[in-house]
């Protein structure tokens, strides 16, 4: 499914649920932009060149180590390169910080899957207000959680699964709505993002990271941009995103730039 009903998150998972298909497949592009998808396939067919599945959600621009440290040094900001980016951010989320993440190419369509994201500890209910508050937008706005494809069933056991592109509901299990508010819908639901190790290998580090430290599998997920704006794309969006709110960390690469080091070079001048 495509185009601008597909966005429809409720929808989709009625269809899946009572349609009498075995599979539902919705691109994450699933707005009209996404048509252009469509376009490019009917073209392929006809003009004879063989297609493949799709790969995954990160078919933007990307960019090298190198060009990513070369704007941090131009930015003139205090970063270092992480021993471990997933470990040193999975404990930065178990202490209630705020992440800004980037990481790996610019994802296709209107939702952050663990390349552009903001995420948060999901057992705080406060952290739904906290970062509608960091994005400027209005507090009715949920957030979603990203789930280790493994752990998704116990926590989030009606909907479809794997759900890589967060475009069904899911009801969240009983035993686990009060463990993970910040995530959860007022009628018990959540729009869950299953994370693949196979296919996200360092979102899935962090997500063990941060469970290990927790005892919980699931992390808060929304887009990396403020209201109005578009998603972040290049590092220097990256950059621009953080210093206009009340981020903890910024992930970007393999390097980490943490707030406090900002107030510190405040307090030294």
């Amino acid at each position: 499914m495509a185009g601008g009903v597909a966005l429809n998150c409720v929808a989709n998972s009625r269809l899946a649920a009572g349609s009498g298909f075995a599979e539902l497949w919705v691109q994450p592009a699933a707005g009209d932009a996404g048509t252009a998808l469509g376009g490019a396939l009917e073209l392929s067919w006809r003009g004879g060149e063989p297609t493949a599945p799709f790969p995954g959600a990160d078919l933007g621009r990307g960019w090298s180590d190198a060009e990513i440290e070369a704007v941090l040094r131009t930015a003139q900001v205090a970063y270092r390169r992480s021993d471990d980016v997933a470990e040193e951010v999975a404990q930065c989320l178990a202490d209630d910080g705020v992440v800004a993440w980037y990481q790996g190419r610019s994802e296709f369509g209107p939702r952050a899957l663990g390349h552009r994201s903001l995420l948060a500890h999901p057992g705080r209910a406060a952290n739904l207000e906290r970062l509608n508050d960091v994005k400027g937008r209005e507090q009715f706005r949920p957030v979603a959680p990203m789930v280790r494809l493994d752990r998704a069933r116990e926590v989030f056991p009606q909907g479809p699964v794997p759900s890589p592109y967060m475009l069904f509901v899911h009801d969240v299990a009983a035993d686990w709505r009060d463990r993970i508010p910040a995530v959860v819908h007022v009628d018990g639901t959540a729009r869950i993002q299953s994370v693949d190790p196979a296919t996200e290998p360092l979102v899935a580090r962090m997500l063990t990271g941060f469970e290990r430290r927790t005892g919980l599998p699931v992390v808060v997920n929304t887009s990396l941009n403020t209201a109005g704006r578009p998603m972040v794309d290049s590092p220097r969006d990256a950059l621009e995103c953080f210093g206009s709110g009340p981020v903890d960390l910024l992930a970007i690469g393999p390097f980490v730039v943490h707030r406090r080091w900002a107030h510190e070079g405040l307090a030294r001048s």
